[in-house]
């Protein structure tokens, strides 16, 4: 018998984390099936993944990219590392492709390592790897018929919010979903929802500014949340600020910026931070689940290209950008999108929450119920378990 073997790609830092939680939980749950080889991680990864024992091929976070112009602008560097990760899974032939959220790039893989596959059976290879993705792409706020393609290029799609299951029975009954719950709830175990507990100074309020975890991100909202901490400082004299970043590589280009007095920098360290703070600034990616997790009241922002912005605005079917928003059904927390997201409206959209001290506990209240819609502890071991038991690999 062969050690098991499992090619993983996240292409964000979200991902990375999200992969290297999985990698433990596949690594325990053989172990406790007595397997006696341990099992094989390689792929594309961060950090996260590296400390976890995965073999990278390359650091796939260094090259995270969001919207039709940034991805445009690095199609050769992202067909090169394409084409490099196909001949990895081919010579290394896995039994499971695990492709962590990094949809648009990931499918396409899945698709080509299928192919690659089928193409190549011989009596001494049968290589039939399982194609998982974990984490949906977000089909049910556009493009949903990309979920056709999907039940085409996967076996599995692991689910950590509690609508897709229904949808994707819906949309695309072939594909098999299942919905293993947020791996947040793990990850804060000793953090109930709702964390941030510290009571609201309006005289000396911490401002969490969480420009995104992209060199784009940080390049787009910089400009936009700086101006506007220094507002919200000169109307509270006694505000703090504190931006938090995932790498030194976003740290050295935060630094280059004008940084306004009263802001410190901090590499890491975000739950600590969410614990203590009063309010955040955040891109509408992950992190404002993070903000949900902990109750803190966020002004929600994203800014993108011109022509990513009018590629998705056509596209776009849901009401809300921000996933606590869309879980809620509601806008509790603000949203600034695109040319609405100035200086003069986040800082006056923050000063509003901090003001009201009403309006501020009810964020929180209302953001404990979305916490509580996220499936119960165990998400990670969920997964390998699907996974595991996908077409035979637990035995």
């Amino acid at each position: 018998m062969n050690p098991k073997s499992f090619m993983l790609i996240a292409g964000e830092p979200s991902g990375d984390e999200l992969a290297a939680d999985l990698v433990h939980a596949l690594r325990a749950n053989l172990a406790h099936r007595n397997s006696p080889f341990a099992p094989r991680f390689f792929g594309a990864g961060g950090r996260h993944m590296a400390k976890a024992g995965v073999e990278l091929e390359l650091d796939m976070t260094a090259h995270s990219v969001i919207g039709f112009s940034d991805v445009v602008k690095s199609l050769l560097k992202f067909r090169r590392i394409f084409h490099r990760l196909l001949a990895l899974a081919a010579d290394r032939t896995p039994d499971a492709v695990v492709c962590i959220d990094f949809s648009g790039f990931n499918r396409r893989l899945a698709h080509a390592i299928r192919q690659r596959a089928r193409s190549s059976p011989s009596l001494f290879n049968n290589w039939n790897p399982r194609l998982i993705q974990f984490v949906s792409p977000q089909v049910w706020a556009s493009r949903p018929g990309r979920a056709t393609f999907m039940a085409r290029d996967y076996d599995l799609l692991l689910s950590i919010f509690p609508f897709e299951k229904e949808w994707y029975a819906r949309h695309a009954p072939d594909l098999r979903v299942e919905f293993v719950g947020h791996p947040i709830v793990d990850r804060h175990a000793s953090r109930p929802p709702g964390a941030s507990n510290r009571p609201l100074d309006m005289r000396h309020p911490l401002v969490l500014l969480l420009p995104g975890s992209r060199t784009g991100e940080l390049r787009r909202h910089l400009p936009v949340m700086l101006p506007a901490f220094q507002t919200i400082a000169g109307a509270i004299p006694g505000a703090q600020g504190l931006m938090v970043l995932p790498n030194e590589a976003l740290m050295r280009q935060a630094r280059a910026m004008v940084l306004p007095h009263g802001l410190e920098l901090r590499c890491g360290g975000l739950p600590e931070a969410l614990a203590n703070a009063s309010i955040a600034i955040a891109s509408t990616g992950t992190v404002t689940m993070e903000c949900a997790w902990f109750g803190v009241p966020t002004v929600a922002i994203y800014k993108t290209s011109w022509s990513t912005y009018q590629i998705g605005k056509r596209l776009v079917t849901v009401r809300f950008i921000a996933m606590p928003n869309i879980l809620a059904d509601r806008e509790v927390f603000p949203e600034l999108i695109q040319d609405a997201a100035t200086p003069g409206r986040i800082a006056t959209a923050t000063l509003d929450l901090l003001r009201d001290p009403a309006r501020h506990a009810d964020v929180k209240n209302s953001l404990v119920q979305v916490a509580k819609n996220l499936g119960g502890p165990g998400a990670s071991q969920r997964a390998a378990d699907a996974i595991l038991h996908l077409s035979g690999l637990d035995g």
